[in-house]
């Protein structure tokens, strides 16, 4: 579907009629974009990087599995996006991102995420390009529960329950799930096997990477949750919040990738204490102490490859952090001042089959050696407002130290100041506008600086911090009949980090950058019961100067435009249905000489409908990719180690999406 096409069919939906806008209009800030309700909306699967493609224009996915799917935010990816579960951040262990963030929630256990876009959060360390907050259910103090069973195309299965309820001041939730797939098929029939034998017959790919024949018909995953959540009233104006989640995944399938998963696990554990009125210069003070620990072992043990002796690179990562803030009322302003402090420790090491590889010198051969990442910060953020206009400021400064327990290693020392300002101009009660400035950094990740690889060092110690320099414009209008948002943004970005796929060692290296976009988005209403929300996002990425060697100047990661619209029917809160288009025009713009290939638009129906019953059933039907295309989401930049036969730049494995997906779900909510 080539651009053309696709404005078209976007000016063709606007021209629907409505009456009664207030009744699906949502209030939030002009530069955030929010998802409601989504473990009661996104049950198709745990994977919160296809709920989020579903819903927010401005994200695409990163597909590598059924599952553990990573997300691009304009364009931006890894550590150039934060994403925060509950107030702290977690970090994946794998170095070839197998397990994004997003992996160690389900969407089942989500109550809202916030996608706030640019660099104008203070609060959290390495917000570079946006800032992804995920928001779990809460306990409640009166009994309540849910059970659902879930049944889904290519063997899908998931089997999930939740318990909450309280007495006095205290309130416990419990949450639990298992779920198993097969491998999906795409649009022509194939599973991942299948696609890996195409592409070994276009020799894109090596025989040695196809799956062994007694493991070509393996599962492609099993995901066991729990969650666990106690919240205690201490007093009136105290309260304790505690939780757990523990994340097992076993036998996850990467088909594009050289390694599978043996297993990935991870443990999160929450500690959050508020404090309201101790003084008039506190109105809320709030503690919170986290820790996250991920466990990550990829092994060749399921291809040709591993047939006689695989390898197996296991990989731990262990994320804590300390944060106290501390709200209060001054001159009309309401302040809030925090300290931010977090260390985070990755190790990797290598195994032969059970036995763990030395190098010569008997040393083990590490990947990553103990890489301790540590962060101390101060931050202020500051809202007024001044006649119809509301105003944000913010300011953080942050010292980090990055270090590794390779005495041959150079340690590294980074200090940054992030600031911003945001204004919104209230013109009227249906009449916004949005200007945004600010300044963010985050500093080189230890794969980034100290990555070796069987003796080859992909990292380069001398990485500078990247700069992201951004100002964002925004409109919001409300109309009797719809709504429209719009906004743009230019970012410069100083020290960006990029990968350099013709070096053979120190593979990463700082350059200058631009990113600049655009994005639409808004709701038609067209009688009481029927809707229909839209959204465009247009984005542009190159480098100042091309990479060392190399010609090309366009950005990794920028596929251009992608359009969400979806017909929505709510009836007397007991039916509703959406039928929901989702397209992109071609990808052409791309860092060819890096591994990307040019990928054809595409434009996929999903549609799904629900029915509450009386006594608290409910049953759900829905069936993704209506029409059963064939397409690919993901390109094959070389930061990513994938499949190749390594000919030319564009031999590498692309991996297709699943094809026509049919699910149900019932549940009983008490």
């Amino acid at each position: 579907m080539n651009k053309k096409t696709l404005l078209l069919a976007f000016g063709t939906v606007l021209i629907a009629h409505s009456q009664e806008l207030e009744k699906i209009t949502v209030k939030e800030p002009i530069n955030t974009q929010i998802v409601q309700d989504v473990g009661a909306n996104e049950i198709k699967s745990a994977d919160l990087a296809e709920a989020l493609n579903k819903n927010i224009p401005s994200i695409n996915i990163i597909r590598r599995s059924g599952i553990a799917n990573d997300i691009l935010v304009r364009g931006q990816k890894r550590d150039n996006i934060n994403v925060i579960i509950d107030g702290a951040k977690i970090c994946g262990a794998c170095v070839n991102r197998m397990d994004p963030p997003t992996s160690h929630v389900l969407s089942n256990n989500v109550e809202t995420i916030e996608v706030q876009e640019g660099p104008f959060d203070v609060e959290n360390f390495g917000t570079l390009s946006a800032l992804v907050k995920i928001k779990t259910i809460k306990p409640q103090k009166e009994t309540s529960g849910e059970i659902s069973l879930n049944a889904g195309s290519f063997g899908y299965n998931k089997y999930a329950g939740r318990i909450s309820g309280g007495y006095n001041n205290i309130r416990v939730l419990l949450s639990a799930s298992r779920e198993n797939s097969n491998q999906y098929k795409d649009g022509n029939g194939d599973d991942f096997a299948a696609q890996i034998a195409k592409n070994i017959i276009a020799g894109k790919v090596p025989p040695m990477a196809q799956y062994q024949d007694r493991y070509k018909n393996l599962d492609a995953y099993t995901k066991s949750t729990f969650m666990s959540k106690l919240f205690i009233d201490i007093t009136k104006d105290q309260e304790l919040r505690l939780s757990y989640t523990a994340n097992r995944s076993d036998k996850i399938l990467y088909p594009s990738s050289k390694m599978d998963a043996i297993y990935d696990d991870s443990d999160i554990y929450n500690l959050e204490y508020d404090i309201k009125n101790i003084a008039k210069y506190s109105k809320l003070l709030n503690l919170q102490l986290y820790q996250s620990e991920v466990k990550h072992p990829m092994s060749t043990k399921y291809r040709k490859m591993g047939t006689n002796e695989y390898t197996t690179h296991k990989l731990t990562t262990k994320m804590q952090g300390l944060k106290i803030k501390n709200s209060f009322n001054l001159s009309g302003i309401e302040w809030i001042i925090g300290l931010d402090t977090s260390k985070r420790n990755w190790d990797g090491y290598f195994k032969k089959n059970d036995m763990v590889m030395k190098m010569p010198n008997g040393m083990i051969m590490k990947s990553l050696d103990d890489v301790d990442t540590t962060n101390q910060a101060l931050f202020i953020k500051a809202e007024n407002s001044i006649k119809n206009i509301d105003l944000q400021y913010g300011l953080r400064y942050d010292d980090t130290t990055v270090k590794s327990a390779r005495k041959s290693e150079k340690d590294n020392d980074y200090n940054s100041i992030s600031a911003n300002i945001l204004a919104t101009i209230n013109a009227s009660d249906s009449l916004s506008y949005f200007i945004a400035a600010g300044k963010s950094n985050r500093v080189p990740d230890a794969r980034e600086l100290y990555l070796v690889m069987m003796k080859k060092h992909i990292g380069s110690p001398w990485l500078d911090q990247t700069k992201n320099y951004e100002i964002d414009l925004g409109v919001e209008k409300i109309y009797d009949f719809f709504s429209i948002k719009t906004k743009a943004y230019y970012s410069v970005l100083k020290d960006y980090i990029a990968y350099n796929s013709d070096k053979t060692q120190n593979s990463f290296e700082n350059i200058d950058a631009k990113i600049y976009g655009f994005e639409i988005s808004g709701n038609i209403l067209a009688s009481d019961n029927l809707y229909l929300d839209y959204g465009v996002s247009y984005k542009r990425g190159k480098k100042d100067h091309p990479l060392e060697s190399q010609k090309g100047v366009d950005l990794a990661d920028m596929r251009p435009l992608k359009a969400n619209i979806a017909v929505n029917y709510d009836y007397s809160d007991k039916v509703n249905a959406k039928l929901q288009f989702i397209g992109s025009s071609r990808w052409d713009k791309i860092d060819y000489e890096n591994g990307e290939q040019e990928l054809k638009g595409y434009g996929v129906v999903n549609f799904k409908a629900d029915y509450r019953f009386e006594n608290g059933f409910k049953i759900l039907v829905g069936v993704d990719n209506l029409l059963d295309k064939t397409y690919a989401l993901t390109n094959t930049y070389k930061d990513l180690v994938l499949l190749t036969a390594g000919n030319k730049s564009n031999d590498i494995m692309l991996l297709n999406e699943p094809g026509r997906y049919f699910y149900v779900q019932g549940s009983y909510r008490f």
